[in-house]
């Protein structure tokens, strides 16, 4: 397929790298930047999961975890039905920065969707990452 296969961020955050580390890890953290709501059981095969105040649920799956500067996931697709077996892989990256860290988000996985579902879950999650990573600096700002 001629499609990118991954979304790539890196943003500068002013709080060192311990702070966001627990801000990525934590079911508070999770809940309180990404979703409204979140458990982690935070070990390589450990189960996630977030909500969102608007009824969206999704499962996670801890994959790989090297503190404080790698922490990774898969989840499902958005877009998918709740049963299809793909998943997109997140991996975080965070390194200090002066006082504060660079932090680099990759998902990928996007390549082994067909055309129609490809579009909404790549752009969705483009828009997203860009959101959210704001929330995240947002959430940082006001701990």
């Amino acid at each position: 397929m001629g499609f990118p296969d991954r979304i790539e961020r890196t943003v500068e955050i002013a709080h060192p790298p311990a702070k966001v580390w627990a801000a990525l890890t934590t079911a508070e953290g999770l809940g309180a930047w990404f979703g409204n709501e979140a458990t982690i059981d935070l070990r390589p095969g450990g189960a996630a999961w977030m909500r969102w105040s608007h009824g969206f649920t999704v499962d996670m799956r801890v994959e790989r975890v090297e503190e404080p500067t790698v922490f990774g996931f898969t989840w499902q697709i958005y877009g998918l039905p709740e049963d299809d077996p793909r998943r997109t892989y997140v991996e975080f990256t965070l390194e200090p920065a002066g006082a504060g860290t660079r932090l680099r988000v990759v998902e990928s996985g996007f390549a082994q969707l067909p055309e129609d579902v490809y579009r909404k879950a790549y752009d969705g999650n483009t828009e997203g990452w860009a959101s959210e990573l704001g929330e995240l600096a947002g959430y940082l700002d006001a701990a």
